[in-house]
């Protein structure tokens, strides 16, 4: 650890740049995902276990009000609408990041996020007291804009606070929530527990608890350096808040880094989307983003979970214990995420990508053909089975959590928040239209709708080995500079440089010169 006021050695100051995991660093990514990121997993499958007393619900609500039962046809348009205004809130939520985090900072998007979280989990755990269907509907809209903006700011807020060479690990603990709250709603809806006639509106309501437990805690933790530094210009904020998270007083390092990235953007001011969409400097990066979010979710990683009850069905698993198969299958996603956090700084991005694209692919392959056979073969609904388990695995690592990670990393800071904008709206429109699409396709393809999803998983694997670079332990500067190659932009070396003086022991001046990107 460097002495307060002390300068050492450049090879010393690169060890010293390497930052370690602080008490504070964990904490402040801990309260961040419980209370955000959790509540989107726990949400995307908090209404299935209770799904029929809900119906029954809403149907007895209405027989109350007209004195005739709800029209079947009518019935499945409130559930549609109950199911699919959850991804289109989380649209709405992802329009709403850039002028958000531009304005409130991360941290404070955070705060006034839970707000909707509250509100939502009142108004659903009310819902039957007071005898109104509606207002679940309003409610899912409602966690679903609050959905869009935890699944992108929570991402941005740790890439910026994590030092390099803790950036992957930190980048991946948002989806360790997501899985953590997909697994805990499954647990909770299993019908001992409050998957029930009497436990379902509790079951909804307890979404409003992590946002409190944020709401109390995370204005003790502090804010984004990079957002004080080159956004509100603070620089006196902006070094207290590292010292915090880092644990050490001299982060005069992190501090030139982050100005040098300042320097490098001060022409181009602050990106909206229409000039990060128009805008040469950053094409590959935008279409990379574009490209990763579509094969993150047209993989068909909703069609695998809707077909696991009917695929272990088949295996023999009663018809009573599928629900605690498929919490068996959360746990699962729980552990492989887990893994990833721990593998992704070792493997790099890229291989995490690859690899778990690649066991999608293969899985989803392979599927086709076993649910095609398991009728005439015996032993093909436990491949099957296998299949589900690899699928699964494969997302864990690779398709779910690196493609937000890689919006943190391959943006600067004035682009970064038009870029998460950008991917969280495609993110959330390929959500939703899978879960519109997909009944149909299953209605009309059966099995070999997987063949689709397979072609999906080849062709982003096929991408992201041709365009994607490696970016573990990088900084965002040099980043910048590997994709302003690909983007065929000029590294102007020799034409300018950042001269900064740094005096070295000895009293002598050492000057270091930064090659900067023209964008």
């Amino acid at each position: 650890m460097k002495l307060k006021g002390e300068k050492q050695e450049s090879s010393d100051c690169d060890e010293g740049s390497k930052g370690k995991m602080t008490l504070l660093l964990a904490l402040v990514a801990l309260i961040s995902a419980f209370g955000s990121s959790f509540q989107y997993g726990y949400n995307v499958s908090v209404i299935n276990s209770p799904a029929p007393y809900m119906r029954d619900f809403y149907n007895r609500t209405y027989f109350n009000r007209t004195g005739v039962p709800m029209d079947s046809g009518f019935q499945t348009l409130l559930w549609s609408l109950t199911v699919s205004m959850y991804p289109l809130g989380g649209l709405f939520g992802s329009l709403m990041v850039w002028p958000m985090v531009n304005n409130c900072g991360r941290k404070g998007t955070l705060l006034i996020n839970n707000l909707f979280s509250i509100t939502a989990a009142i108004l659903m755990g009310t819902s039957e007291i007071a005898k109104t269907f509606e207002v679940i509907i309003l409610s899912r809209v409602i966690m679903g804009i609050y959905a869009g903006l935890a699944s992108n700011v929570v991402p941005m807020f740790l890439g910026e606070i994590s030092p390099k060479n803790l950036r992957g690990a930190m980048g991946i603990v948002p989806q360790l929530f997501i899985t953590i709250g997909i697994l805990v709603a499954q647990i909770f809806g299993l019908s001992s527990i409050l998957g029930n006639v009497k436990g379902w509106p509790v079951l909804l309501g307890l979404t409003g608890i992590p946002s409190l437990i944020q709401l109390l805690i995370l204005p003790f933790f502090p804010e984004s350096p990079r957002y004080l530094l080159l956004q509100k210009g603070n620089e006196e904020q902006a070094r207290q808040a590292l010292q915090r998270l880092r644990g050490w007083d001299d982060v005069d390092d992190e501090i030139e880094e982050m100005r040098q990235e300042d320097r490098s953007e001060k022409e181009e001011g602050h990106f909206t989307v229409l000039s990060l969409c128009t805008f040469r400097g950053l094409r590959w990066q935008l279409i990379s983003i574009i490209v990763m979010m579509m094969g993150q979710q047209l993989s068909g990683v909703n069609a695998v979970f809707y077909y696991a009850d009917r695929i272990f069905q088949s295996a023999g698993v009663d018809a009573n214990n599928v629900q605690y198969v498929t919490v068996s299958i959360g746990a699962i996603n729980v552990v492989m995420t887990l893994l990833a956090v721990f593998i992704v700084e070792s493997l790099g991005r890229r291989v995490l990508l690859l690899a778990g694209f690649g066991l999608c692919c293969v899985s989803c392959a392979v599927l086709t053909l076993a649910l095609n056979l398991q009728t005439t073969v015996s032993w093909m609904s436990y491949l099957s089975i296998a299949c589900v388990i690899v699928y699964i695995i494969g997302h864990a690592i690779g398709a779910s959590p690196i493609p937000f990670l890689l919006i943190t990393e391959m943006f600067l800071q004035s682009s970064r928040p038009a870029a998460f904008m950008v991917g969280g709206s495609v993110h959330w429109i390929c959500n939703f239209t899978v879960g519109l699409v997909f009944l149909y396709m299953e209605a009309g393809l059966g099995a070999y709708s997987f063949l689709i999803f397979c072609a999906i998983c080849l062709a982003t694997i096929v991408y992201i080995f041709i365009i994607v670079p490696e970016t573990k332990n990088k900084t965002f500067m040099e980043i910048n500079q590997i994709m302003a190659k690909r983007n065929k932009v000029e590294i102007q070396g020799d034409k300018e440089e950042f001269k900064d003086f740094h005096t070295v022991p000895g009293g002598q001046t050492e000057k270091k010169e930064f090659a900067s990107v023209e964008l």
